[in-house]
Order: C-alpha cells, then sequence, then structure tokens
C-alpha cells in the first residue's frame, strides 16, 4: 500500500476529502501522517476523531526554518513515505528540502497557475476581471506556485461572484481533483519533462 504524508495548517477540508476517497475505493493508499505547524487547526480534530497519525511542527520550537524542516525530513524518511501532499499548509519548505524530495510532493492551489500564485486568489481573479478560474495541482518546486502542473480544473467566474462564493465552488472542484493527482502519481503515471508533467495511459 502507498503511503501519503498529508501537510495541514488550518481546517483541513482537502484532507477530508483525500481521506474519503481512500475509504470509497477510488485512491489505494493510506494517510501514514499528517504534519501541521498549528496544533489547534481543525484538520487535528479530524485526525484524532478518525485515529489518523499526525504530528505537530510548531517554529517557535525551533531556531530557524531549515532546522524545523530537517525534522520533519526525519520523521518522512522513518515512515518510508511515497507522496507528500501539501493540503492548506501556510510554510514555505525551505530549497533543501524542496530538492530533496522533487516529484512526490505537491500542493494544490485554489487558481489556474500561474496566474494568481501567493494568497488571496479567487479575489485577485475577481478584481482582473477573469472570466474562468479553478484550481492547480502541482509539484513543488523552489518558486511559489510555480512547479510543473499535474492537473487543473476550471470552474466559471460569474458576475455576481465575491470572494467567497467562488472560493467555495473553486473548493469543491478541489475536493474532486486532490486525490485523481495523488492516483496519477502513485501509479506512476507522471512524468516531469522541463516545464510539462506527461500523464501515461493507465495500464
Amino acid at each position: 500500500m502507498k503511503k501519503i504524508a498529508v501537510f495541514v495548517s488550518g481546517r483541513g477540508s482537502n484532507l477530508v476529502a483525500l481521506h474519503k476517497a481512500i475509504l470509497d475505493g477510488k485512491l489505494q493508499a493510506e494517510i501514514t501522517m499528517v504534519i501541521s505547524n498549528r496544533s489547534k487547526a481543525k484538520a487535528i480534530e479530524y485526525c484524532k476523531e478518525k485515529n489518523i497519525p499526525y504530528k505537530v511542527f510548531k517554529k517557535k520550537d525551533y531556531p530557524d526554518r531549515k532546522s524545523l524542516f530537517e525534522s520533519i525530513g526525519e520523521l518522512i524518511d522513518s515512515l518510508d513515505v511515497d507522496l507528500l501532499v501539501h493540503a492548506g499548509f501556510m510554510l514555505l519548505t525551505p530549497d533543501n528540502f524542496t530538492e530533496k524530495y522533487y516529484g512526490k510532493m505537491i500542493n494544490i492551489h485554489p487558481a489556474l497557475l500561474p496566474s494568481f500564485p501567493g494568497l488571496h486568489v479567487q479575489k485577485k481573479a475577481i478584481e482582473h476581471g477573469v472570466k474562468v478560474s479553478g484550481c492547480t495541482v502541482f509539484f513543488i518546486d523552489t518558486g511559489c506556485d510555480t512547479g510543473p502542473i499535474i492537473i487543473q480544473k476550471t470552474v466559471p467566474v460569474l458576475e455576481q461572484d465575491t470572494e467567497e462564493t467562488l472560493s467555495a465552488r473553486i473548493l469543491k472542484e478541489e475536493h474532486n481533483t486532490l486525490w485523481r493527482a495523488c492516483k496519477l502519481v502513485l501509479e506512476g503515471r507522471t512524468e516531469i519533462d522541463g516545464r510539462r508533467v506527461r500523464i501515461t495511459e493507465e495500464k
């Protein structure tokens, strides 16, 4: 069984959706560990409820970000994790950590990258007057939301949309997209070719 570590900082709705996909048999994997930088994250409550192993790494407990991620890396390596999934994790990984796990660490972003990286992206999309937004799952590289794209799903931007209503519709697509990207990577169907991710047919 393939092993996944999920990185979270907040409510954990993508963690819940990923776990449900596993329980429903859509994704042949197990969530071996949930990692958070916030002990009071709602995602941790879900882990306790569902008996999913978790560990909290607080910035204040480490002299710097590099040493924090060294500890995370030691845990990841001890568990022999196959895929690292960032699902609303609000800490940037240092370059040495990113380079070590490049190709097996993915993130989901609530916009159609490379447009609108960073934070408050639905607000930016509405202010820019785009007609289509969506979500992107990509391999994490050393930039900010710049890695090779695995999957994108589109969501129309409606005339009456607010940041909140657009965010809610995009989040539904995130829940249905993240597990699909995990499946592609864990089945060995993704090949990084420069900026592109080539997807092979299901065997």
